[in-house]
C-alpha cells in the first residue's frame, strides 16, 4: 500500500505559497519523515494527501487508487495529530472503536479489535479509563491505536510529539516506529524535530520554500547534502568559503590550507568546505600530520555528554563536539571528514549552525 505524489502543485488563495513539483513515492511498510523551516509547506503536503486540501495540478496516489479529489474520509488513511484530538466523554475504548463505528461495524466486533489495538500499544489495562485521567504519553497512544484500527491504506503523523517532554517524546518515538513496523505501513511523519527524524525515518525529505530539495536515508543526508543550505539545516556544520589549492591536491579556506579529495572540483574551483564538529579530534601541542591547527578558544560550553567548543584559528572559526575533558587549543581535521560542496559564497568567512 504505497503513497504517490505525482507532480502535485498547490497555491494558497491571494498568496505565491504552496508546494511545487511534488513528485515522491512511500513504498509499503517505508516510513519518511518530511522535516523543513516553518512555511516550507511540511504541513500543506499531509493536507494534500489527507484529504483537507486539493492540488490545483498534479494527483495524489494511495494503494493505487486516485485519491485526489476524494474528501478525507473516503480515502482510508489513519492520522495522528499534534493535539490527538481525542473525544473527552469517551474512554480510550471509546476512541479507539469509534472509526468503526461510522464504518458501521457491530458493537461487540468494534470494541474487541479496539481492545486489540490498545493492547498493541500496551494501554490494554487502560480500555476504560478517561483522556483526562491518561498522561501525555497515554494519549498519544490511544491516538496511535485509534488511527491503525481499520487498517488505514497509509498512516499520517502531524507532529505527533511535538507536545510531551524531552524524555517521552524518545521513549515515544520507539513506541511509534515499533507500532509502525508491526502493521507494515506506509507512513508519512511531518516533524520539525531532526534528532526525531533522523533517528527512526527510512528516509526524510526535507523542504525548502515548497519543495523538496534533497531526499534521501538520514545518513545520506548527513554526510552527503546537496548543497550548503542542506548541511546547515540538518545538525551542526562548519562551513566555509574555500577554493582548491592550484595543484588539486587540497583546498584553502579562512582557516588555512587543508588537505582532501578534491575530486571532481578541478584545480582553483570556488567550493564550500562542510566540516562536522564531531568529525574534529583535539590535538596535542606534538601533533604531527595533515590537518593540525592551533587556535584560540572564544568559547567552551558543557553539554552533559559533550563539550561545544569555538576556536578562532586564521581569519575563521571552528566548532568542535568532543567528549574530551582535557585542555587543548590544537585540533585535527581528517582529511576523509572534509566534504565539499558547490560554491555559495557568503559575507561571513566562517559559519557554524
Amino acid at each position: 500500500m504505497s503513497i504517490q505524489f505525482q507532480s502535485v502543485h498547490y497555491h494558497y488563495p491571494a498568496s505565491s505559497n504552496g508546494v511545487f513539483d511534488i513528485d515522491l513515492t512511500i513504498e509499503d511498510g517505508e516510513f519518511l519523515a518530511v522535516i523543513g523551516p516553518s512555511g516550507s509547506g511540511k504541513t500543506t503536503l499531509l493536507k494534500l494527501l489527507s484529504g483537507f486540501a486539493h492540488p490545483t495540478g498534479g494527483r495524489v496516489i494511495v494503494d493505487g487508487r486516485d485519491v485526489t479529489r476524494l474528501p478525507p474520509e473516503k480515502r482510508q488513511l489513519g492520522v495522528v495529530f499534534q493535539s490527538y484530538g481525542l473525544f473527552p466523554h469517551m474512554s480510550a475504548l471509546g476512541n479507539v472503536a469509534y472509526p468503526l463505528k461510522i464504518r458501521g461495524l457491530p458493537r461487540a466486533e468494534r470494541e474487541a479489535r479496539a481492545a486489540q489495538a490498545l493492547d498493541r500499544v500496551g494501554l490494554g489495562q487502560w480500555a476504560h479509563s478517561m483522556p483526562a485521567a491518561m498522561s501525555g504519553g497515554q494519549q498519544q497512544r490511544v491516538a496511535l491505536a485509534r488511527a491503525l484500527v481499520f487498517s488505514p491504506s497509509a498512516l499520517l503523523l502531524d507532529e505527533p510529539l511535538s507536545a510531551l517532554d524531552a524524555a517521552l517524546r524518545v521513549e515515544m518515538r520507539e513506541e511509534i516506529l515499533r507500532v509502525q513496523r508491526t502493521a507494515n505501513i506506509a507512513t508519512l511523519h511531518i516533524t520539525h524535530d531532526q534528532e526525531e527524524a533522523l533517528s527512526i525515518a527510512d528516509r526524510i525529505a526535507i523542504m525548502r520554500a515548497g519543495r523538496i530539495v534533497q531526499i534521501g536515508a538520514p545518513r545520506d543526508l548527513y554526510d552527503r547534502p546537496v548543497n550548503r543550505w542542506v548541511a546547515s539545516f540538518i545538525g551542526q556544520a562548519n562551513l566555509w568559503d574555500g577554493r582548491v589549492a592550484p595543484d588539486g591536491l587540497g583546498v584553502r579556506t579562512p582557516i588555512g590550507s587543508l588537505a582532501c579529495d578534491t575530486r571532481p572540483h578541478p584545480a582553483g574551483a570556488p567550493v564550500t568546505v562542510l566540516v562536522r564538529p564531531e568529525s574534529i579530534r583535539p590535538g596535542g601541542p606534538a601533533q604531527s600530520g595533515p590537518n593540525v591547527l592551533t587556535g584560540t578558544i572564544d568559547s567552551d560550553r558543557f553539554l552533559g555528554s559533550a563539550r561545544r567548543i569555538d576556536l578562532a584559528i586564521g581569519q575563521g572559526r571552528v566548532r568542535i563536539d568532543t567528549h574530551s575533558r582535557a585542555s587543548f587549543d590544537t585540533i585535527v581535521v581528517p582529511p576523509e571528514s572534509i566534504r565539499l560542496l558547490p560554491a555559495e559564497p557568503r559575507s561571513e568567512s566562517a559559519l557554524t549552525t
